[in-house]
């Protein structure tokens, strides 16, 4: 079952035609025919959670901004899209952009918003090209603007590029960046939901939370609860990276394990073994081989000590060095920090200093210890999860790595990590 990437099939750069012949809108007529409440009851009787990473209840988030008061309220698409290695906001607005909006145009409705804005990653430049013809598309139809479908209800919806931001990806720094301000996070509470754009009740939804929308509206709560796990009820798209036969994107019902996602679906190490996972992305968890019975859904692996996150899930082989890697995410996170908070506008710079002493033979004794303490100060002292998340990978690549770190503490760099030195990395 790939409900997702089969709504994908026979769409040609998001024709508006071949989305209408294939029962396009159909589940916003439908939604129109239901009161608002009807609409929010069923997104939370099909268990939705957020798919952006925090996998937070869709249709509590949506009944809190419907029950905030507000004369004026909004609903933004997340597609700022920023974690490495990570393409599935990107596969699903160029393979099939009037699914997602049709879905933002539901939600709108369920919360009482007139307006909409889809706030895109700056350098997907075909995405914003094929979204904007799209819109146009849609309002020709009657499906964007004024008394929509005949209806009182009206919503108009504006496409937003990014200027390259990582922490945009950050719901309340998006907002900011929305508004022509510098993209920093807020502090909260409130919420988005009940203070949101220009303080008003506001749903952020990433892509593919809003695009699974047209779908649970046709085919019922009932069937999205069918797939899935009762936690994580419906499908995902992973993202196989790394050191297998078939890399790509994957849809896959949730709960389904690593060991089917890795050698299933993407065949299996490309040569020798695979010794780790980083499972999430950058902000992600290490998990070792041992590891491969892990169902992959929000619970299981918050039980586990990782988080879902992206969905990316990055397979390492025998000859990957874990103290490279972990400073390349160091670094990643040191240039992408927005600075607002010292815990993490210092911590990131100290981190990378820490790491690359380690990956050279150059620490002291208790440098690994030094990294740890740090990154669980990072952890309870930065303000947004840019820099609380950088203790995960740390943390877990330690415990499971521990003696890699400190055979290069001991002998220094190995030959990975020579190659990349002498070129400067």
């Amino acid at each position: 079952m790939k409900p997702l990437l089969e709504a994908l099939e026979g769409i040609s750069s998001g024709r508006i035609e071949d989305y209408l012949d294939r029962g396009g809108y159909q589940a916003l007529a439908r939604a129109l025919g239901m009161t608002p409440e009807k609409v929010i009851e069923e997104v939370e009787a099909s268990g939705l959670r957020g798919r952006g990473g925090a996998g937070f209840p869709t249709g509590r988030k949506w009944r809190c901004a419907r029950e905030t008061p507000g004369a004026r309220k909004y609903v933004v698409c997340n597609a700022d899209e920023g974690e490495p290695g990570t393409f599935k906001d990107r596969l699903l607005l160029e393979g099939n952009p009037h699914l997602v909006i049709e879905g933002m145009l539901i939600a709108a409705y369920a919360v009482g918003a007139q307006h909409g804005y889809i706030y895109v990653r700056g350098e997907y430049v075909r995405s914003l090209e094929i979204l904007e013809t799209a819109l146009e598309q849609a309002r020709e139809r009657g499906f964007v603007g004024k008394g929509i479908l005949g209806s009182r209800f009206s919503c108009e919806i504006e496409v937003v590029a990014g200027a390259g931001a990582y922490v945009c990806g950050e719901e309340t720094a998006l907002l900011e960046s929305l508004e022509g301000k510098r993209g920093w996070p807020r502090l909260r509470p409130p919420f988005p939901a009940e203070r949101g754009l220009w303080g008003r009740p506001t749903v952020v939804n990433n892509v593919e939370t809003l695009a699974n929308v047209p779908l649970i509206i046709n085919r019922g709560a009932s069937w999205y609860r069918s797939l899935g796990t009762e936690g994580s009820p419906g499908t995902k798209i992973f993202l196989l990276v790394g050191d297998v036969r078939r890399p790509g994107a994957y849809e896959l019902e949730m709960g389904t394990t690593l060991e089917e996602l890795v050698y299933g679906c993407g065949g299996g190490p490309k040569e020798g073994d695979l010794k780790a996972f980083l499972i999430g992305g950058a902000s992600g968890a290490f998990f070792g081989k041992e590891d491969l019975d892990i169902p992959l859904d929000f619970d299981s692996l918050r039980a586990r000590g990782g988080v879902l996150g992206s969905g990316k899930v990055m397979a390492l082989g025998e000859k990957r060095c874990l103290v490279d890697l972990l400073l390349n995410i160091a670094r990643f996170f040191r240039e992408e920090s927005c600075g607002q908070c010292a815990p993490c506008r210092v911590g990131t710079q100290v981190l990378v200093r820490l790491l690359e002493d380690v990956r050279a033979g150059k620490g002291r004794g208790d440098s690994l210890e030094l990294v740890e303490d740090l990154v669980m100060v990072m952890r309870r002292a930065s303000l947004c999860p840019l820099g609380q998340s950088v203790a995960l990978p740390v943390l877990s690549a330690l415990r499971l790595f521990r003696e890699e770190f400190e055979r290069h503490l001991r002998h220094g760099p190995c030959e990975t990590c020579r190659a990349v030195m002498e070129v400067g990395l």
